[in-house]
């Protein structure tokens, strides 16, 4: 398969070349991802992760960078750049969402353990955070749902659809919200069908519930999701490590 760059009605030149070819099918890949676990979500992550590698030896390749160079293509280059920023935001406030979940739960597993302490004081503190975190997430949501106008070279405005896809996908488990593990947000981006978003149980929404009804607390339940939260951070790390050298090449792109 060929990568086919365009932007709305200029052209840019369409090689057959193996790096190309192997970018087209990670998307294929992202694009055929469905389940909504934290464990496949961790997992899109990495594949995120090696996609964005992908696309930085992509960008850097000598016909690439003469078709991103042109004149033409200027104004699209630049929202790649807008996309790429835009997505290490989401990559920070996941770590910021994530980061003091996993320090609270920490605090509960070691008060389990010992069987000491004001549990039932952090149990409190813990949902208090959560609630004050899920307050924020309308807002995230609405960042993640504005569609781009038009088309930015396709391949890597796509990659760009599909990221922010795993973002909304991530941000609904990590919430409890609803989850649309079948990339609700590709399909508004990239006119794919449409999909039905269902109530999904997960780590995160089964520990609230155990904190909530005052059952016996599980601490496999708790270590479970600090384990989860743990491999969600090292994931995001990966991803924002991946996408600042992507976004380096694209700077060069315009540099020349």
């Amino acid at each position: 398969m060929t990568v086919s760059f365009h932007v709305r009605s200029n052209s840019l030149p369409s090689r057959s070349h193996p790096q190309a070819a192997h970018v087209n099918e990670q998307l294929a890949h992202l694009r055929s991802s469905e389940e909504a676990s934290t464990s496949s979500i961790c997992k899109r992550i990495d594949n995120l992760q090696e996609l964005h590698e992908s696309l930085d030896k992509l960008i850097r390749l000598p016909f690439t960078q003469q078709a991103l160079a042109q004149v033409q293509n200027k104004k699209a280059v630049e929202q790649l750049l807008d996309g790429s920023l835009r997505i290490l935001d989401y990559c920070n406030i996941s770590k910021d969402v994530l980061s003091p979940m996993k320090a609270g739960l920490m605090e509960i597993q070691s008060m389990l353990r010992r069987k000491r302490g004001d549990l039932s004081g952090e149990v409190r503190k813990y949902l208090a955070s959560r609630k004050s975190l899920k307050k924020t997430f309308p807002t995230i949501q609405k960042s993640l749902s504005v569609a781009r106008e038009g088309e930015s070279l396709a391949v890597f405005g796509e990659a760009e659809a599909i990221t922010v896809s795993l973002f909304d996908s991530l941000f609904r488990y990590m919430f409890g919200s609803k989850t649309c593990g079948k990339w609700s947000v590709v399909s508004k981006l990239i006119n794919k069908k449409k999909v039905t978003a269902e109530a999904q149980v997960n780590e995160f929404t089964r520990v609230d519930s155990e904190f909530q009804s005052e059952k016996t607390l599980k601490i496999e339940d708790v270590q479970v999701l600090v384990s989860c939260i743990q491999d969600l951070e090292d994931g995001v790390d990966s991803l924002s490590k991946s996408l600042i050298k992507y976004r380096v090449s694209i700077l060069n792109t315009l540099g020349q």
